[in-house]
């Protein structure tokens, strides 16, 4: 529980950690979704998931320990944005709606 805290609140990783895992969350996330986007979309989306599926995990009093469950957290918590962003994205699209019947 006291662990040191490193980059967006992630224990022990250091900065070109964070990149290789959120590079490597954001890609597996984006077949997952089936979204297309480069190389650094995959990152800054990986990087957020991190974020998002390491608060996640601390709600369920789960702290991980290894890189494979930092990647599993990091890409579930990268899907979480990914499918926030598409739902946010699809509304911002959509024509308004029309009066009348």
């Amino acid at each position: 529980m006291n662990e040191p805290l490193g980059i967006m609140g992630t224990p022990q990783v250091g900065f070109f950690m964070l990149l290789i895992i959120g590079a490597l969350a954001g890609w597996i996330a984006e077949k997952v979704t089936k979204s297309n986007h480069g190389i650094f979309t995959n990152i800054f989306v990986g990087i957020c998931g991190s974020f998002v599926g390491t608060k996640l995990a601390e709600v369920f009093n789960f702290y991980p320990g290894g890189f494979i469950t930092r990647v599993i957290i990091a890409v579930i918590g990268s899907v979480i944005v990914l499918y926030i962003w598409g739902a946010l994205m699809g509304r911002r699209n959509q024509p308004p709606m029309q009066g009348g019947a």
